[in-house]
């Protein structure tokens, strides 16, 4: 019994070891984050709760967004699902990292913070993927990313006007750093970055989309253009080559 707990705490210790770089990371990006909750009216502690709930920096974006816009709540609802929709996928994969005979409740509380960065650690682990090591990477990486946003709120709430407008730009900043590297490896990826741009600035000015909610706008420009990239320019599976 000694044996188990003393592996289990040092699963927990390299957890937070490996952890430890990406709730800086996590801070530094949800800081930004929270000038632009700030921006759409929320507090502190609303930044806090939001990001321990959801912890996904283009879900909640895509939340605030809605949130600044009016929109209603299923189709903010609706947005952050198609925004995260990728943790789907990302679950699936994960799920099979773990022991057969991993109980339910660990399963579920590690996909609770499945994010892109918890998931390069999971599936770099070789071998079988305990669960206390995700549980010690997700005790800093969430509190990081959840104080991260509660204090961008905090700053932009304080910070001269015009420092805040400054800030507000750099989250943009950071979508800009997650979109151009898949852009410049698969040209059509780009392709769809930039008709996401146009279509985006159609639908606020042809008369018969332009009077549907912005948010309504953004959910069904997110699912046409994702769908017809799918079904156009389908993504090869490379066993099928071999």
């Amino acid at each position: 019994m000694n044996t188990e707990h003393n592996a289990s705490g040092q699963q927990l210790l390299r957890g937070m070891r490996d952890g430890l770089p990406i709730a800086l990371g996590y801070f530094a990006v949800a800081f930004t984050l929270g000038i632009a909750a700030r921006n759409a009216g929320l507090g502190p502690l609303h930044g806090l709760v939001s990001s321990l709930l959801v912890n996904a920096s283009a879900g909640q974006y895509a939340g605030y967004a809605m949130i600044a816009a009016d929109a209603t709540l299923w189709e903010m609802a609706a947005m952050i699902l198609v925004a995260n929709a990728r943790y789907f996928l990302m679950s699936c994969a994960l799920s099979q990292k773990f022991s057969p005979e991993t109980p339910f409740y660990h399963r579920l509380l590690v996909g609770f913070d499945v994010t892109d960065e918890l998931f390069g650690l999971a599936i770099a682990q070789e071998g079988w993927l305990p669960p206390v090591y995700m549980y010690g990477a997700m005790m800093l990486a969430m509190p990081g990313w959840a104080s991260g946003t509660a204090l961008g709120i905090a700053a932009g709430s304080v910070l001269p006007a015009r420092l805040v407008s400054a800030l507000s730009v750099a989250i943009y900043g950071m979508f800009i750093a997650v979109i151009i590297p898949p852009a410049r490896k698969d040209r059509i990826v780009g392709v769809f970055v930039a008709l996401s741009f146009l279509f985006s600035w159609l639908f606020s000015v042809l008369p018969l989309v332009r009077d549907i909610s912005e948010g309504l706008r953004t959910i069904l420009l997110t699912v046409l253009l994702a769908s017809a990239a799918a079904v156009l320019f389908p993504v090869k599976d490379e066993g099928a080559d071999a």
